[in-house]
């Protein structure tokens, strides 16, 4: 039997790694008087549902994805949550 899960992905920054668009937002922000911003960082989330045959193999596809095609591992983190939401019969 299959399950189907559904991943919620963030990628970010790594700390070392300069962020020149989170320095652009912050500036913005208090050109608008909000002074009280002391650091904006920006990311990317993703979601991807997969069907997989177990939670584990769920997160092993998924740490293969991030690495290879979502995250840049030199200079981003990556993170992600995972819920199953149905089992799926009949899917081979």
């Amino acid at each position: 039997m299959q399950r189907k899960y559904r991943a919620k992905i963030f990628v970010t920054l790594r700390p070392s790694v300069l962020d020149p668009a989170g320095v652009a937002v912050q500036s913005g922000l208090k050109q608008l008087g909000y002074d009280n911003v002391e650091q904006v960082r920006i990311g990317k989330y993703i979601e991807i549902i997969l069907v997989s045959p177990d939670e584990t193999s769920a997160r092993q596809n998924l740490d293969r994805i991030c690495d290879q095609m979502l995250a840049n591992p030199v200079i981003e983190n990556y993170r992600f949550d995972l819920i199953e939401v149905e089992s799926q019969t009949g899917i081979v």
